[in-house]
């Protein structure tokens, strides 16, 4: 089980993604990952290179720049269906790194383990704003689908929130991911708490 996944949003946090990111760790996130899309290559190096060091023991993956992710020493990236092919990814990255793929059809999940992810990100699952160009909603229905299709780990992410989460998890995801829920508030280590506690069963 992943749990919930964290995803950096620079343009949305209160307290900027170093902050955010050690609540994460304090809310025990195993996963962590560095999306930064208005910041040139050598601001999101440095910060990328902060981010490492912090999740040291925990899972850092470095959204679409596979030349960031080598540069820090990132645990693997995660890839969208328009980013470098997987094949190039692993090429670059080796057999040891982590790479997750994005999908939006069972077609696409299948076609993603018989490449060889590691895991998949199935999104958008409901209507979000946070990721510009995301396209419309999968909904929970195709979760479910892929869940009994493949045999790799699942993660939900896209307008994701706590009414929805628990049927999100009821689907089959072994994690998800919720930003603007978590990143926008005062308090990141207690709003992540309460989706972990949607996986431990404990609300």
């Amino acid at each position: 089980m992943i749990g919930y996944y964290f995803i950096t949003d620079s343009g949305l946090s209160r307290a900027g993604n170093i902050s955010d990111v050690k609540n994460a760790l304090a809310a025990r996130v195993k996963f962590v990952q560095y999306r930064e899309k208005k910041a040139s290559t050598k601001e999101m190096y440095e910060e990328a290179f902060k981010l490492k060091r912090i999740c040291k023991g925990n899972i850092f993956l470095v959204n679409d720049r596979i030349d960031i992710a080598l540069a820090v020493g990132a645990d693997g990236v995660h890839l969208g269906q328009e980013d470098l092919p997987y094949a190039v990814a692993r090429k670059l990255l080796g057999k040891k790194k982590i790479i997750g793929l994005t999908v939006r059809s069972l077609r696409e999940a299948k076609a993603a383990q018989k490449l060889g992810a590691d895991y998949l990100g199935v999104s958008p699952v409901f209507s979000t704003t946070t990721k510009k160009g995301a396209g419309p909603p999968v909904g929970v229905r195709l979760i479910n689908e892929i869940k009994k299709a493949v045999s790799i780990p699942l993660v939900a992410i896209g307008g994701i929130n706590l009414l929805n989460a628990k049927e999100v998890i009821l689907s089959g995801a072994d994690g998800l991911c919720a930003i603007s829920a978590i990143v926008t508030r005062p308090d990141v280590k207690k709003e992540i708490e309460k989706f972990q506690a949607l996986f431990s069963g404990s609300i």
